[in-house]
């Protein structure tokens, strides 16, 4: 049961986007809610009757602030518990000229109504159980959703699916520690409840699971913020280029000078409902140059915190030169975790050759997870063959399974997974019970945060500060 952290203040604000436009949605929430917008709304050519309203209804009238017509509306009621915040709700849908917008919350202000703060009517919701805080988290995810895949994963979580894994695994876990603290309540006669061995093998299941909840952050944050593309290369072997083409755009600065980028420059782009993070990166080579010395540190950190790296290679350069720079870039990927895409560019300055090219680097490379194509990135040549391997790169772009997109939750399953492993370690060396029950407590602890089971008003607070106005 949640302490409520909030007053019984009556709440209103603009739902829709800021600014002008065809409708704007204002919400109000809150104890006071239909009588305040029952005495402005006049339905019918009357002002409406609280006994009149219907939830779940769209009414449409006018609003009327002391005799003046404000605007013709509908107006939508909500009774509790059966909205939103679970509190007797409305939503006003006016047309969408700036003025009337501020004008109406400045008349629900005048009738008893104050301004929500940011995040708070999903605060509410969560305070008075219409979900956990994993689930209101999911819906932050939700609304910035740029692609196919983060808004699947999303919905995911808000449907509870993240929820449920997690009250199933705390569920065990109590289970077992009420069984290791029961023991201690009967220490002086060596009675056993909780069986060692079953005990094991619930722990190694647990464990096992927050592991894999664990390590599924890096791919749910790539889809959530974009997979991390960097493009790395030597110098002028055309990174810069490749940006440009693949946005669409000259975002990134293109000269025949070497060492023209001398930081990373990022930017996303959609490939089919995948969101990419592309990096452009300073190009690789000895250089005593302070500044682009540190530019090519820059991409040296890029390299290993990208999911997906496109190496690029200069077609015009002799093949051993390209043999080489192909083995340096390899170098410094992880194969295991990382997907490797070499990209022979300026094939277009080459007649037959591109081909030879490309089948001499395979061979040297011998390696079917290496994915190497020829392209020229000024003439857009072979973008469609890059674009495919990027999406095919992604293998569980649209997974069913759990996937863990916030740092709050990934910092809580980390926590949990090193207690969990404390209780492991003492079970083997038959550590005292109460001192394995600490530990199990505080794996339960950490799981507990993530859905809101225990929590303090600073986290809440903190969390919902990041929510917009309205929602």
């Amino acid at each position: 049961m949640q302490t409520n952290f909030l007053n019984t203040d009556t709440i209103c604000a603009i739902a829709t986007p800021h600014g002008m436009g065809a409708i704007a949605t204002v919400r109000v929430s809150g104890a006071k809610a239909f009588p305040i917008v029952a005495t402005l709304f006049q339905h019918r050519g009357k002002f409406l009757e609280i006994s009149e309203i219907v939830s779940h209804k769209a009414f449409h009238g006018h609003l009327i602030n002391k005799g003046e017509l404000l605007d013709e509306v509908l107006v939508t009621f909500f009774k509790a518990p059966h909205s939103f915040t679970g509190e007797d709700s409305a939503e006003i849908s006016v047309h969408g000229s700036v003025f009337v917008q501020q004008k109406l919350l400045q008349v629900l202000i005048a009738n008893g109504c104050r301004m929500a703060d940011a995040g708070e009517f999903t605060r509410r919701a969560f305070v008075n159980g219409k979900f956990d805080l994993a689930q209101a988290e999911a819906i932050a995810d939700l609304i910035s959703s740029e692609s196919e895949a983060s808004h699947r994963v999303a919905i995911n979580q808000l449907r509870g699916g993240f929820s449920k894994e997690l009250q199933v695994l705390r569920s065990k876990l109590l289970e077992m520690t009420s069984l290791m603290e029961l023991e201690l309540d009967f220490s002086e006669e060596d009675v056993e409840f909780a069986d060692r061995s079953q005990l094991k093998a619930l722990l190694q299941e647990a464990l096992d699971k927050v592991n894999r909840l664990k390590d599924s952050f890096r791919l749910g944050n790539a889809i959530k913020n974009g997979v991390p593309v960097a493009i790395v290369g030597q110098t002028n072997t055309g990174k810069s280029t490749l940006l440009n083409a693949l946005l669409g755009e000259d975002r990134a600065i293109v000269s025949d000078i070497a060492g023209t980028t001398r930081d990373t420059i990022e930017e996303t782009l959609n490939v089919n409902g995948i969101l990419f993070r592309f990096i452009d990166t300073a190009g690789l080579r000895e250089t005593e140059e302070t500044i682009e010395k540190i530019g090519i540190e820059r991409s040296y950190r890029k390299i290993a915190e990208a999911t997906v790296v496109i190496g690029m290679l200069d077609a015009t350069k002799d093949a051993e030169n390209v043999l080489l720079a192909a083995h340096e870039i390899l170098k410094r990927i992880d194969l295991e975790h990382q997907q490797l895409i070499l990209c022979i560019n300026k094939v277009d300055t080459l007649d037959d050759q591109g081909e030879a090219l490309l089948g001499q680097l395979r061979a040297d490379l011998d390696n079917d997870e290496i994915m190497v194509i020829c392209l020229s990135a000024k003439h857009k040549f072979g973008l469609n063959d890059l674009y495919n391997t990027l999406k095919h790169s992604q293998p569980l772009s649209y997974p069913d399974v759990t996937l863990v997109t916030n740092v709050r939750h990934y910092e809580a399953l980390l926590h949990a997974s090193d207690s969990l492993g404390q209780v492991q370690q003492g079970l083997e060396m038959n550590i005292p019970t109460d001192l394995v029950s600490q530990d199990l407590r505080e794996a339960i602890h950490y799981l507990g945060t993530i859905t809101g089971e225990i929590t303090t008003d600073e986290v809440l607070g903190s969390i919902f500060s990041r929510f917009c106005v309205g929602k």
